[in-house]
């Protein structure tokens, strides 16, 4: 197949003006995003007054220090971050996307600051798991839901497909009930990159078909740019030899799941 996330050739510039002309749209520009913020503090403001549900389903999940029950996750906070990282259990490889996502993951001391736990939970068994985990070089905890109807439970596996998903969850720590607060899918869990809100400052953006962009910004195809990354050449560009829109399972090119 012929790989189609090469990098888009830059053919046009922003245009240039005189430093007072910049700072005017610059003061407009920051206008806008002062609202965007206080928009987005309100919108957290209310996913904060959320009702919950209570999780009463027993889970166990393999890890690398034995079987696990939900409760464990949380590893004595009260509120667990859990990523629906997608790994099926047939394939060799975890999903580029969900990869690029784990890359962008902070210091857990942070969040463990604040009382928060965080896990990825995939269905392919912890072998898998853990042989990935070391060629990506990642620390996250990671554990296996495989045998379990955790992912379908909550969204992350549909009909033998696998989704990445991110769930919230909360342990009341005088009863030790535990409650589902709150869920997001594709385009919420961009929350988590990064790379994204970076890609989102630069002049030409994501580069990618469908942004709104002027006339002459390079773009290429959406969701098809990413690599795991160890699989961009030496110079950061996507490996000729890998493809678009490659088999997860074989662990070559993008995940088909994520396009």
């Amino acid at each position: 197949m012929t790989d189609t996330a090469t990098t888009p050739t830059a053919t046009a510039l922003p245009p240039v003006v005189s430093r007072e002309a910049w700072e005017a749209a610059s003061a407009s520009l920051l206008a806008k995003e002062k609202a965007h913020m206080r928009a987005g503090d309100a919108l957290a403001a209310e996913r904060r007054r959320l009702p919950m549900v209570e999780i009463t389903q027993d889970y166990t999940f393999d890890t690398p220090d034995g079987l696990r029950s939900l409760r464990d996750l949380f590893d004595g906070r009260s509120q667990l971050v859990v990523y629906h990282f997608m790994f099926g259990p047939d394939w060799d490889a975890g999903c580029d996307g969900c990869s690029m996502v784990v890359d962008n993951l902070d210091h857990p001391a942070h969040l463990n600051a604040r009382d928060v736990s965080r896990v990825l939970v995939s269905r392919a068994p912890l072998p898998k798991l853990e042989a990935y985990k070391a060629r990506m070089g990642w620390t996250a905890p990671w554990v296996s839901s495989f045998g379990t109807s955790f992912n379908e439970d909550f969204g992350a596996t549909v009909d033998g497909e696998e989704h990445h998903r991110l769930s919230i969850f909360l342990r009341d720590a005088a009863t030790d009930r535990v409650f589902l607060t709150y869920q997001t899918h594709d385009r919420g869990i961009e929350a988590l990159l990064n790379t994204f809100h970076v890609l989102d400052l630069v002049p030409y953006g994501r580069q990618e078909e469908g942004d709104d962009v002027p006339d002459g910004w390079p773009q290429g195809p959406r969701y098809a740019w990413w690599r795991r990354h160890d699989e961009y050449a030496s110079d950061g560009l996507p490996a000729p030899s890998t493809t678009a829109l490659g088999d997860a399972a074989s662990g070559s090119g993008g995940c088909p799941h994520c396009h």
